[in-house]
């Protein structure tokens, strides 16, 4: 059987969560494996709207899902993920859901740490959501995180946290903030331990017997490819790998388990916090799309900001991550708009590019060059066949394809599961 990697194209935001509900009924088991409760997935079916932020999309489902070593969890926010869905009528369990026992755990101050780093950057400030991400994978490079089979280890648990705080109190001091007391921190952990205990597992020997049965696994990213800490425009970045590549190492499988990446990118683009945007919009449409679009975060609440498509970007992205197949999101978002610009490179000074430089200070002089597409007036909203659309729509779409370099494999129409046109399945293989 094909497993399936769904990678953002873009700065994050894309609609991988709706995508990812879709393609979980023909799948067997989902897995998130990277970023932690900063990302937001929002799934609409019919009447009811589930938020995610830590739990893999497939729980709405009932498909077996599993948070894999790469992510980094915050226990007191997934515990009130879990109550807050079965709320909903979400029947999360220790069957259903299996947490990776060497996962990296984000402590209650790192939070605190990342906020004051932000007030300290001042106009630098990378935009991060505050809740502790980026320090829990410092903490993991630095190797004094803790990781979830610690909490199960009282010695162990106490020895690294006395190493923990030697490194934060140290800073916190340096900040004129107050220090961690190790006995307060400790004694959270140990009441979150109880909770948590039935869903912790060895995830990569259960996904190695899952993949060796057939099962047919999906791989879910979070962020997106422009936020790549290696490949995206650092440092405005995320402190994770978004790459497909992530999919093996934050999970515990060989590269080889990956047969299809499918990359998710929404008709025009977005982005959350600072950092560089050539095609970022400041009128009238820029409104428009925010408005129309609901463009905020799922999680944070925060604006996004908007502008045209980004053909050149996602073309760096599908490359960057081997991608077979684009779902192209939110498409009815364009409608009745009369003129669509898509960028397809950038020009600095005399200068003409093909792709988003590395350099920092290039980013920020970029200045898209732009093919002008003509729009439609008539309704796209909840389409599930090419027959329904405009003809411009799918020129539009048809335009997009060329200028990415990959076929558009699904195409959203709306939020609902059943608004989806679907050119190829890719778990058919």
């Amino acid at each position: 059987m094909t497993n399936v990697a769904v990678i953002g194209a873009q700065w994050g935001d894309e609609g991988k969560g709706k995508v990812v509900d879709w393609l979980a009924e023909r799948a067997d088991v989902v897995v998130r494996f990277q970023g932690g409760h900063n990302a937001g997935h929002t799934l609409q079916v019919a009447n009811e709207t589930y938020k995610l932020s830590l739990l893999p999309s497939g729980v709405v489902r009932g498909t077996l899902s599993i948070i894999g070593n790469g992510v980094v969890v915050d226990p007191w926010a997934l515990m009130e993920e879990i109550e807050r869905l079965r709320g909903q009528g979400v029947p999360v369990s220790p069957e259903m859901l299996r947490l990776a026992e060497n996962a990296i755990l984000i402590l209650p101050f790192y939070g605190r740490v990342d906020q004051l780093r932000e007030q300290r950057r001042g106009k630098g400030a990378i935009g991060t959501t505050g809740r502790g991400i980026g320090v829990a994978y410092e903490d993991k490079a630095g190797r004094r995180a803790i990781r979830v089979a610690d909490l199960y280890d009282d010695a162990t648990l106490r020895e690294k946290v006395g190493h923990l705080l030697e490194h934060h109190n140290a800073l916190l001091r340096g900040w004129g903030a107050e220090e961690i007391a190790p006995e307060e921190l400790i004694a959270g952990l140990e009441q979150v331990r109880g909770p948590l205990a039935p869903y912790v597992d060895c995830v990569w020997e259960r996904l190695d017997a899952l993949r060796r049965s057939g099962s047919r696994i999906l791989f879910e990213g979070a962020q997106g490819i422009l936020l790549d800490v290696d490949h995206g425009t650092y440092p405005f970045v995320t402190s994770s790998n978004t790459v497909a590549a992530a999919a093996a190492v934050g999970s515990g499988m060989g590269p080889g388990a990956v047969g299809y990446v499918l990359g998710i990118a929404k008709a025009y683009t977005t982005r959350v916090g600072g950092g560089p945007f050539p095609t970022e919009l400041h009128d009238e449409v820029g409104a428009r799309l925010a408005e129309r679009g609901r463009e905020f975060g799922t999680v944070t609440g925060r604006p996004r900001r908007c502008g045209w498509f980004d053909a050149a970007a996602v073309r760096q992205a599908v490359s960057l991550s081997g991608m077979a197949g684009i779902a192209l999101t939110k498409l009815d978002v364009l409608d009745g708009i009369e003129s669509l610009e898509v960028c397809t490179g950038y020009r600095i000074g005399d200068r003409m590019l093909t792709r988003l430089p590395a350099s920092q200070a290039d980013q920020a002089a970029v200045e898209p060059v732009y093919e002008r597409l003509e729009g439609w007036s008539e309704s796209t909203a909840g389409a599930t066949g090419w027959a329904q659309l405009p003809a411009t729509a799918v020129k539009y779409v048809r335009r997009v394809e060329e200028l990415i370099g990959c076929p558009v494999a699904l195409l959203s129409t709306g939020p609902d599961r059943e608004a989806t046109i679907a050119m190829y399945d890719p778990f058919a293989d």
